[in-house]
């Protein structure tokens, strides 16, 4: 079968490590408590939220620096009796094509060759450790609602017969209550954010008035297309009619992006 420039990949969450029979709830968290009750009763769970709330490790991931490893940090949640409680887990996605290794592309099933991606339940943070330094420090401040982590992956990737690393970290997240309704969530804008090696946030890859949709890969030029949003009546998430534009990103240099549609 032919093989094509631009892979669509695609996942299936699984959430676990839930309390039986306890209902999956939205995910996000409350923020302000100026809620408006007859918008969000709608938001099963998270209008009985409290501002603040507690969070648990769930696992190490190895990343393709000897030196740093990451720790996925998650929203305790509880179920509807307050008697049990659970976190989300490392989901990873991969793509579906299976037949790169032929044409000199082994990615080890990862969406794009050099990265591994992680999503999960309420994941609201990333711890960053630097063995070499005995450092750890953490990708946000504050809690975010985080969709997607990109890191470099500790397998060895190959992109056109050539082995392929990376550097640094990508990650798509909910970080701002961006329409003023009290939470951050998935009705709110999504970011996509670059962090070196360091962890150190360095800048968005997409400009903050727009919302992240979707991304596809093109193996020959090693570039990210991400689809994305305009908010252009600034109200602070997706509405139906707005335009979406899309932007590369060069992965080999990722300071360097630009807007192609």
């Amino acid at each position: 079968m032919k093989y094509r420039l631009l892979l669509y990949c695609s996942i299936v969450v699984l959430f676990t490590n839930c309390a039986r029979n306890t209902k999956i709830k939205d995910k996000g968290f409350q923020v302000s408590t100026n809620v408006n009750n007859g918008d969000n009763s709608k938001i099963e769970g998270l209008n009985k939220d409290s501002l603040k709330f507690d969070t648990r490790p769930s696992s190490v991931l190895l990343t393709g620096n000897s030196n740093v490893r990451l720790t996925t940090i998650y929203k305790v949640n509880y179920n509807k009796n307050n008697t049990k409680s659970f976190i989300g887990s490392n989901n990873f996605y991969s793509k579906y094509e299976d037949n790169e290794i032929k044409n000199g592309n082994n990615w080890n099933n990862h969406i794009m060759p050099g990265f591994e991606a992680v999503t999960g339940y309420n994941l609201v943070n990333v711890s960053h450790f630097d063995i070499k330094e005995n450092k750890t420090n953490y990708f946000f401040e504050k809690p975010v609602l985080i969709k997607t982590l990109y890191y470099p992956t500790l397998l060895n990737d190959t992109l056109n017969f050539k082995p392929i690393s990376r550097n640094y970290f990508m990650i798509s997240a909910y970080n701002e209550d961006t329409n003023k309704d009290g939470f951050i969530n998935q009705s709110d804008l999504r970011r996509l954010f670059l962090f070196n090696i360091k962890g150190e946030k360095v800048k968005l890859l997409i400009p903050e008035n727009y919302s992240v949709i979707k991304s596809e890969y093109d193996l020959a030029k090693d570039f990210m297309y991400v689809f994305a949003q305009l908010d252009t009546n600034s109200n602070g998430k997706q509405d139906e009619g707005e335009p979406t534009h899309v932007f590369w990103i060069d992965l080999n240099e990722p300071t360097k992006f630009g807007r192609q549609y």
